[in-house]
């Protein structure tokens, strides 16, 4: 159990209560009601959720395993450096749906017994869908056209692929290596992730089907020359983690 928020100044000047509150327990059993209320919602809008999904969400909306959260995290980031150390990245073709899977796979394999494959459920985050489970791959073969010679059209090719979100799990953490090494191929520069504020990107990110000024401008200012940068790379691993809640180990020290 995780039930207490840690601080240094938790213990003077929090209660029991107030710790309790904005313990890492408390935070994952929220999001873990919420998502169970939407797919109530979206069973009752005639959406492919059925009530036997609903009930297994429901046995286990309190079982939270740190422990195997921390093994993922520790795995899939000595993978990340591996790709990089091994220089698997630079051989792959870049801006396609195959390399986008390879380092899916190559993160997830000894976690997911779906790294790399393709989504089979519909998708959703919030108020927002992903691409439908049944136009999934007519949207892959799209994106694959797109061009991706300038920072715009990466940025704008790097936001149809979110859109598509075609995995059930580590989406963002794959598509944003898959992200750099279009931009290193086109214009000679990789983002600085630990220059780009978590909250500043994830609403960008969210607005970005609509507009996405924001998430151009935004990465805009973090691009650095150092495209063969261990130290960037190894920065960027951990950035691209803590947007997902992950920060329990450095890819540098492991």
């Amino acid at each position: 159990m995780k039930d207490t928020y840690e601080s240094p100044l938790a213990s003077r000047y929090a209660s029991r209560e107030m710790l309790y509150i904005f313990s890492p327990d408390k935070k994952f059993t929220t999001w873990r009601r919420l998502w169970i209320a939407l797919a109530r919602a979206e069973m009752k809008l005639g959406l492919p959720i059925t009530q036997q999904q609903i009930d297994e969400m429901e046995a286990h909306k309190d079982d939270i395993n740190y422990d195997v959260a921390r093994e993922e995290e520790k795995r899939s980031k000595k993978k990340a450096a591996w790709l990089f150390e091994s220089g698997t990245l630079d051989k792959l073709p870049v801006g396609t749906f195959a390399s986008l899977k390879a380092i899916h796979k190559a993160l997830f394999e000894d976690i997911y017994d779906f790294a790399g494959e393709l989504r089979t459920v519909n998708l959703a985050k919030g108020n927002f869908r992903f691409a439908p489970l049944m136009y999934l791959e007519a949207a892959l073969t799209n994106i694959e056209k797109m061009p991706q010679s300038t920072f715009d059209e990466i940025i704008e090719k790097y936001v149809e692929m979110n859109v598509a979100h075609p995995f059930r799990e580590g989406n963002g953490r794959s598509m944003r290596i898959w992200l750099d090494l279009m931009l290193k191929n086109g214009i000679g520069q990789v983002v600085d992730w630990s220059k780009v504020d978590k909250e500043d990107y994830l609403l960008a990110m969210e607005r970005s089907p609509i507009k996405d000024v924001e998430i151009k401008v935004l990465l805009k200012a973090a691009l650095t020359d150092d495209v063969n940068s261990r130290e960037v790379f190894m920065k960027g691993i951990d950035h691209s983690y803590y947007y997902e809640g992950y920060t329990t180990f450095r890819a540098e020290e492991l």
